[in-house]
């Protein structure tokens, strides 16, 4: 299983809005993320709009290919592409760019 780590910018005026959405994530939404490879996942939100993702997957393009298919995740990105300050045309799950992994201790 290998360890993904990704960050994007959440905008400052949408954090607590962004917060209160994650509070309530459709049931369906989450039983995609499952079925579709994304195991352990957590997501992490700086007050200055950081937000740090990290997530198990056997092979991470593969997840984001499959949930790319999936219609509640079309509407989940639609929904969820405001709060985000992305570069023009790319939704949230788009513009996800995984970090490099330097260390990690087992």
């Amino acid at each position: 299983m290998k360890r993904v780590c990704f960050v994007l910018q959440v905008r400052p005026e949408r954090l607590e809005e962004y917060k209160e959405r994650h509070r309530a994530v459709w049931p369906e939404m989450q039983e995609a993320l499952r079925e579709t490879g994304w195991h352990n996942y957590s997501l992490f939100l700086h007050k200055d709009g950081l937000l740090v993702g990290y997530l198990e997957t056997e092979d991470f393009e593969r997840a984001r290919a499959e949930m790319a298919r999936l219609e509640v995740n079309r509407r989940w990105q639609k929904e969820m592409s405001e709060f985000f300050m992305n570069p023009p045309g790319l939704k949230p799950d788009e513009a996800m760019r995984p970090l490099e992994e330097v260390f990690h201790l087992d």
